[in-house]
């Protein structure tokens, strides 16, 4: 499927998906999900299937008997892959439709976007996509990879298993490449690797032209050392990337890429022919061969009337969420975010690719680190897996975060200073 015809199904189904049924007279009221995924602009061809995850979520929880006695309403707004658009949607799924929780965001910068006006009104908001770390807010619950569950041992593989020397890291403009980068710089500078054969380029949103980009990349193996790429460049602007990767002639053996943003959902809108055996890390992929797994899949695609719908990563995180939150509601009697957030704090729940995944007091979940790799009808071989890892809300490997930890449950802090033994005062933009 081609994105403009993907766009187009996507509007289509938002509009669908916005049409609340009214509660019959007499009938208990609701309780309010709020989804909060780009249902258009550059974002919609990864955020739509997550709007359409939790409406699969939420009719089984509905097919189970509700939660409290009650139905769960999915409650459907489409910020369109714009960054304030995102925080006037939150507030109004808060003060208007009078949502209990919500799950939503793709980006960072619509994260950031929404964290002021959450922790104003007191929200919660579960976020299932990986990013830059470096934030434990006590209104969020992370459940993507922080850094050291993505993007530190993607960077180790590389190191280990390939002979990567050189690094190319290439991402779209703006707060999680920028700082999972600089994370990554600092990791391979400590690793021996030379600042001079560590190539950083940002790009913006939507970007098309790659081809200058891809020639300086590959003029780095110049001198015959063996460059990688790390690549977090987000949304539509991938298809371009790997289409110049192609026409330039690169192949995973001789320049091999790595991807934090591109699962089965992005690879369902290219021709795969020309990327096999680049890689992706993620903490899930569809070819995952568990009974869980097999069971969501046949889930997902009896829901969703399409064999072709794939599964990726953000899905099985929010899942894993909203079960963990369903569970929480169950354990406190009462979808009170107070309430709630306390009984969230060692919650556990199966993930899908086997193992059972825990919520941290630090608002982040321990997970496996996967490596895929790119095969040719657009699924991943996963050659590499872990044992869960606890994700890590502030690295290490930045100095003025090694000293910070975060625990809501012991310390009641998001930053806690444990030089100085103070909790920083938590802001939104921290």
């Amino acid at each position: 499927m081609n994105l403009t015809r993907r766009t187009l199904l996507s509007g289509a189904a938002a509009a669908a998906a916005m049409t609340t049924p009214r509660l019959a007279f007499g009938q208990a009221e609701t309780i309010k999900v709020g989804v909060l995924h780009s249902l258009s602009g550059t974002m919609a061809i990864s955020e739509t299937t997550l709007k359409d995850t939790m409406l699969m979520l939420i009719e089984q929880q509905n097919a189970k008997g509700g939660l409290l006695g009650r139905q769960l309403e999915a409650v459907v707004v489409d910020p369109a892959s714009d960054w304030p658009l995102f925080a006037e949607k939150a507030r109004e799924l808060l003060t208007v439709s009078k949502c209990d929780v919500m799950f939503g965001c793709w980006t960072s910068v619509s994260r950031k976007s929404v964290l002021p006006v959450i922790e104003e009104l007191n929200g919660l908001l579960f976020y299932p996509v990986q990013y830059e770390g470096e934030e434990s807010s006590r209104n969020v619950f992370y459940t993507g990879a922080a850094p050291n569950q993505q993007a530190i041992p993607a960077v180790d593989y590389y190191l280990q298993e390939l002979g990567v020397q050189k690094f190319a890291l290439l991402g779209t403009d703006y707060v999680y490449p920028r700082t999972t980068n600089n994370i990554l710089e600092s990791y391979l500078i400590s690793k021996g690797i030379p600042k001079e054969d560590i190539f950083v380029n940002y790009t913006p949103f939507g970007h098309s032209d790659w081809s200058k980009i891809v020639g300086d990349v590959v003029a780095l193996g110049a001198d015959g050392k063996k460059v990688g790429v790390i690549s977090t460049i987000n949304g539509d602007a991938n298809i371009g990337f790997y289409k110049e990767l192609a026409a330039a002639g690169v192949s995973a053996d001789t320049l091999p890429v790595v991807a934090f943003s591109v699962g089965e959902e992005e690879l369902s809108g290219l021709d795969t022919s020309n990327l096999v055996g680049h890689l992706a890390a993620w903490n899930y992929f569809m070819s995952a061969d568990t009974p869980e797994n097999k069971a969501f899949i046949e889930a997902w695609k009896a829901f969703i009337k399409d064999d072709k719908r794939v599964t990726n990563d953000p899905m099985e995180a929010h899942y894993i969420g909203f079960n963990m939150w369903v569970n929480a509601v169950t354990e406190a009697g009462t979808t009170d975010v107070d309430a709630v957030r306390e009984k969230m704090w060692g919650q556990k729940f199966p993930n899908l690719t086997g193992g059972i995944a825990e919520m941290l007091p630090n608002h982040h979940l321990t997970k496996p680190v996967l490596i895929g790799e790119i095969r040719a009808d657009g699924q991943f071989d996963i050659i590499s897996q872990t044992d869960p890892v606890p994700g890590d809300a502030w690295t290490d490997f930045l100095p003025e975060s090694a000293v910070l930890e975060a625990n809501w449950k012991d310390l009641q802090c998001g930053m806690y200073n444990t030089e100085t033994k103070t909790c920083v005062q938590l802001t939104s933009n921290y």
